[in-house]
């Protein structure tokens, strides 16, 4: 599953789009989605978001699908990231710090970050559980820049899709999945030594989104149909 995040060289675009196989979105989404992006080329900006939280009588980190105002990851499902502010780098991230890469080999991509300066450890658990590497690149981008991912406007709710030849077990594969992703957040909580994830109320929607005046002055009209 890490796989997803090696840094190939046949990308050479600035932005990164990240899609599951069951994703779907539309033209308009992406093409905003991408307008946002480019302001804030540091952080992740995508659409289905999860967010966590500490639960005191557990003494441990939750992770929650719940949609509410509060945001701390955004699914790797559906996404634009890109690169880490200049002059940063991955020391000092937490209780295990690593050295920091010389500049004349600073990666360009998160893809090299999340490949190449995370310790193999951590995608071995990432592989291992079957369904952290987005919670991990999350982690990852928010332990470089100190700042929450984005949330835009999109027309669907995500439903993270169960594969058709487990569709009769789903409910024990989608508690399975749920499990292993909060271990997955509680396990890159101990290892960075603190948590990195950086919690958001903000969602960005075009200019006169669902505003009652002509379709004519919007932009992106089919954002707001069902």
């Amino acid at each position: 599953l890490s796989d997803r995040f090696f840094p190939y060289t046949a990308i050479q675009t600035d932005a990164v789009l990240s899609l599951d196989e069951h994703t779907s979105l539309s033209t308009s989404e992406v093409d905003f989605a991408f307008v946002v992006w480019r302001s804030f080329p540091e952080r992740i900006v995508g659409f289905p978001t999860r967010s966590h939280f500490w639960d005191a009588e557990q003494r441990r980190w939750g992770y929650t699908s719940k949609w509410t105002n509060e945001l701390s990851i955004v699914l790797t499902a559906a996404a634009f990231y890109h690169r880490y502010p200049a002059g940063e780098g991955p020391a000092g991230w937490g209780a295990r710090p690593h050295p920091a890469p010389q500049p004349r080999s600073l990666p360009r991509y998160y893809h090299s970050l999340f490949t190449e300066y995370l310790p193999a450890g951590l995608r071995e658990l990432v592989d291992g559980l079957a369904a952290c590497e987005d919670i991990l690149m999350n982690v990852l981008v928010a332990a470089v820049t100190k700042l929450p991912p984005i949330k835009v406007t999109q027309r669907k709710q995500h439903k993270e899709t169960v594969p058709q030849q487990v569709k009769g077990t789903a409910g024990a594969a989608g508690s399975r999945r749920f499990t292993q992703r909060q271990d997955c957040l509680n396990q890159l909580a101990d290892w960075f030594g603190y948590m990195p994830l950086v919690s958001s109320q903000l969602r960005l929607d075009p200019v006169l989104f669902k505003d009652q005046v002509s379709v004519l002055r919007k932009k992106y009209p089919r954002l707001e149909k069902p």
